[in-house]
């Protein structure tokens, strides 16, 4: 069992911190790791995305996985695999990007939402599924495309997802969920997304 694994076992929560500047990120993220994420990415529409990444991947331990969301194109791929970062997250399904990201180590969590792109993450080397926008299809959305996918793949809500929601999904099958406004805006405290996180962590460990 490698470190995504145990990671999807005990806490299969990602925390996307869009919009989030390198100043800020080192007390974030230790807020969120006090409350037992351990998945953390930086879509790299946030301001200097990449020093944010390189920071976080220099000052978490090893069990807490960090990396880029949003990634686009090979090139950021590239650039990703040489942060120190592990998680590549997309918000699309592009074979290419994926191959990348498995041949440079890194391990992809790939947006998708319709049957064809999920299958098509899965024959490329994605290790987790993240269905997007998935408050606006809701929880038997992911019942129904599960239907159709091979067995054990991971599939990860992301899009509106919040305390009130997560029991729908987790369950019609979510093996874990993405959040972003819910856990962290631009402008909040340190404390404040700490505090988001503990609850969120507290849900998911009631469910």
């Amino acid at each position: 069992m490698d470190k995504f694994d145990l990671a999807m076992r005990d806490i299969p929560l990602v925390a996307v911190l869009r919009g989030i500047t390198p100043e800020e990120i080192i007390p974030v993220a230790d807020g969120l790791m006090a409350a037992g994420f351990r998945l953390i990415e930086v879509p790299l529409n946030s301001p200097r995305a990449f020093d944010s990444i390189e920071a976080l991947a220099a000052h978490c331990p090893s069990e807490v996985l960090t990396g880029a969301g949003t990634v686009l194109d090979v090139t950021q791929v590239r650039r990703l695999a040489q942060s120190g970062a592990q998680l590549m997250v997309t918000p699309n399904t592009d074979p290419d990007v994926i191959r990348a990201g498995a041949a440079a180590g890194l391990i992809p969590l790939i947006g998708c939402l319709t049957p064809s792109e999920a299958l098509s993450a899965v024959a490329n080397g994605a290790r987790a599924l993240k269905i997007f926008p998935a408050s606006r299809m809701g929880p038997d959305y992911l019942r129904d495309i599960r239907a159709v996918l091979p067995a054990g793949i991971r599939l990860i809500p992301v899009g509106g997802i919040d305390v009130q929601s997560m029991p729908g999904f987790h369950a019609r099958g979510a093996d874990g969920f993405g959040f972003g406004t819910n856990l962290y805006k631009p402008g909040m405290s340190a404390d404040e997304v700490a505090s988001n996180a503990l609850h969120l962590v507290r849900t998911w460990r009631a469910l």
